[in-house]
């Protein structure tokens, strides 16, 4: 599956989500105008905002809500992505200057905030009392997810479980979200609307782990991000995980000290025992396997173009090099 078959499909609500985007990104502040029309206009595969308008498609939804709801998902993930270069203290994103490298961190941080609150005006004025409830509860374990990866950042005791754990919370909770929303306006039996917010979390966790291959495998120019950042923050993301559990004994203490030390020093050496342990094989094996359940969560959908583009997302996760 290529993006551009899926936007083909999606593409003229695409454009309806985009007008939506612009139209509610207006502020009477210069500021806010232009550090939020730099960070939605950098790229991006628009992921999450694709899952409402095909979950929805996939019911025959014929209404207008899921333009305004496929917007704010994207406003939630971008004050997501705008809070969290701030932490990471990140300088590139998409193959661009991230948002605080061009305009500082205050400005990031403030940004990000009028992007939650305006997309909780937009969500309100759907007036759908189980549209807020699943959008309000992803925002808190949203944020519980930055903080638990915080405190994961240079312990080399982070296990498997707790790194899955993380990637629910911070990941694949929004894609939950996106999928859920588009069942719940289109109507979904209860069955139909577990199978797709199973199905988002299962694809947001098979795009995080390959995000973080793709950090030891990847080339800076597809992924649009410094290879080896994760390292330099201390994050023991799972083809680290896999070394120290069964790389050689060598290979696990120096995965450990670079993951306890932080910064690129070690990243060379690091990068070979990845590659020659078999971390990302293992890695990509783990991600396959949610990409098999989210295809599965979905068996109760009727047959249509929608249910075909999501089971192909579902394979295009993890066959993906950006």
């Amino acid at each position: 599956m290529s993006l551009e078959k899926l936007h083909s499909l999606i593409g003229t609500d695409m454009q309806s989500v985009d007008a939506v985007i612009r139209q509610r990104l207006h502020s009477e502040v210069v500021l806010v105008r232009q550090v939020a029309e730099y960070i939605i206009q950098s790229g991006g595969k628009r992921l999450r905002p694709a899952l409402v308008l095909l979950s929805a498609g996939a019911l025959a939804y014929r209404g207008r809500f899921h333009h305004d709801l496929a917007a704010v998902v994207e406003f939630i993930h971008t004050a997501t992505l705008l809070h969290d270069d701030v932490v990471d203290e990140s300088a590139l994103r998409r193959g661009r200057e991230t948002a605080n490298a061009m305009f500082g961190n205050a400005a990031s941080v403030l940004v990000g905030d009028f992007l939650y609150s305006r997309a909780f005006q937009m969500m309100v004025a759907v007036d759908d009392m189980r549209v807020m409830q699943v959008l309000s509860d992803a925002t808190n374990i949203i944020a519980e997810g930055e903080v638990l990866q915080l405190m994961n950042c240079h312990d080399a005791d982070v296990d498997e479980a707790r790194y899955l754990q993380v990637i629910r919370y911070k990941t694949a909770k929004l894609f939950e979200a996106a999928a859920q929303l588009g069942a719940i306006i289109g109507g979904a039996s209860p069955e139909q609307e577990q199978g797709l917010a199973a199905y988002g979390m299962h694809l947001g966790t098979a795009f995080q782990i390959i995000d973080d291959v793709l950090d030891y495998s990847g080339a800076e120019a597809e992924t649009g991000k410094h290879v080896g950042d994760d390292l330099a923050e201390g994050k023991p993301t799972l083809p680290l995980i896999h070394v120290m559990q069964r790389g050689r004994p060598e290979q696990a203490a120096l995965v450990r000290s670079a993951i306890e030390q932080g910064g690129r020093d070690a990243f060379a050496d690091v990068l070979v025992a990845v590659r020659e342990s078999g971390a990302l094989d293992r890695a990509r094996r783990v991600a396959e396997a949610e990409s098999a359940l989210a295809a599965e969560a979905i068996a109760c959908l009727p047959a249509s173009q929608y249910k075909e583009s999501l089971l192909e997302l579902s394979a295009f996760a993890v066959t993906r090099s950006f």
